[in-house]
């Protein structure tokens, strides 16, 4: 309950974007976030709440989403830095609040957050990637926690993840692949989260949301047999089991007939719909639109598909405006981890050669891109 409120947020901004709708509200959004933020840098489900990744992601990917300098300036990065870390485990996890659960879902928004808002350090996320490979299962798709069963949730977060810590190399995507595709049902068309679960209209994105990412896996590694037009799901069989079977007749979108609307589904059921609808490598895009061509899901006369590893909009013309408007306001402002020192180059070079006699020069020079890498050592 503590985080509901917060993610109701976000799914409701998606679904805005996705249908074309105005963004009227986005300075009372954005207000009301930044009441969300605790001095110890989490956001909380409300204001009052205690900090928690799942919020955090959320209120972070909102304000990314609404894309002005008043929502980026909204976030204390520097308190939010120094909750990451206390939330981060010895094995390279993340809590998802202070003394909560641990899971793949921690290390996803921990990592998210940390991209956005240019807060990402080697040293924050050491051991992370080894921590998730662990995850992944004898099936080939990612649990919760080692040891137990793959799930579509799980899988997406694990992978996203991996890209994000630019580890996606180390994971088994072929045991990857091979799980995602049969979790597409041939009946339904749509797919199911777990091995012999019925289908869910919210898994078109969490398992819609693998391919693009596996795509662009497997063209890196340079494979050769991959389609320059389709993902490697069928995405008329999804598309037409969200459009006739997930749609409330009052409005809204569901799980599977016979089920009520709410925004979650509302939220994940289109943007797995917008997936299957596009497919965007590059410059190539091909539309695939089932039915009439009004079902297809536009923003501002762009056509619209999802940023796979954040669950944000990219246009046709191959830049995601919320993540690369985040990257692009965050890379003028330096780590506030960094800030922290202010040294100049005598005062870091005597502080490193004095404390960990790493680079013991008398001389002038001193290499220009020592102090970014090795800023870590300092704190």
């Amino acid at each position: 309950m503590f985080v509901l409120e917060m993610l109701l947020i976000l799914w409701k901004i998606n679904f805005i974007i996705l249908n074309c709708h105005s963004r009227e509200e986005a300075s009372e959004i954005v207000e009301f976030l930044k009441k969300c933020q605790n001095p110890d840098g989490g956001y909380g489900g409300g204001p009052s709440q205690y900090s928690h990744l799942a919020p955090t992601y959320a209120a972070v990917c909102a304000l990314a989403i609404i894309g002005t300098k008043e929502a980026f300036d909204s976030i204390d990065r520097n308190s939010l830095s120094k909750f990451l870390w206390r939330m981060k485990t010895d094995e390279g996890a993340f809590m998802m609040h202070e003394s909560g659960e641990i899971d793949i879902r921690g290390v996803y928004c921990a990592v998210s957050v940390a991209r956005l808002t240019n807060i990402y350090t080697e040293d924050l996320f050491r051991n992370t990637s080894h921590w998730v490979l662990s995850c992944q299962t004898y099936e080939g798709g990612f649990s919760g926690s080692p040891g137990l069963e793959a799930h579509g949730g799980y899988t997406f977060c694990g992978l996203a993840a991996l890209t994000l810590l630019r580890a996606q190399h180390m994971c088994n995507t072929e045991s990857l692949l091979r799980w995602g595709v049969n979790r597409q049902m041939r009946f339904e068309g749509g797919f199911q989260g777990r091995t012999n679960k019925l289908v869910d209209g919210c898994y078109s994105f969490w398992q819609g949301g693998l391919f693009p990412i596996i795509h662009s896996i497997l063209s890196l590694e340079g494979n050769n047999s991959l389609s320059a037009e389709r993902w490697m799901f069928h995405q008329e069989a999804l598309q037409e089991y969200l459009l006739i079977c997930c749609q409330y007749s009052k409005g809204g979108l569901i799980d599977k007939p016979g089920k009520s609307p709410d925004l979650y589904h509302t939220c994940y059921t289109l943007s797995g719909l917008s997936i299957a609808q596009h497919f965007i490598v590059g410059n190539r895009h091909k539309k695939v639109i089932v039915g009439n061509p009004s079902n297809e899901l536009r923003y501002y006369m762009f056509i619209n598909t999802l940023h796979p590893y954040v669950g944000m909009i990219l246009n046709k013309m191959g830049t995601i405006f919320s993540f690369a408007g985040s990257c692009t306001h965050f890379i003028q402002h330096r780590n506030p981890i960094f800030l922290k020192w202010h040294l100049t180059t005598d005062s870091f070079r005597k502080r490193v050669t004095q404390f960990f006699g790493l680079y013991k020069r008398t001389t002038s020079s001193f290499p220009r891109d020592f102090r970014v890498k090795y800023w870590f050592l300092i704190k």
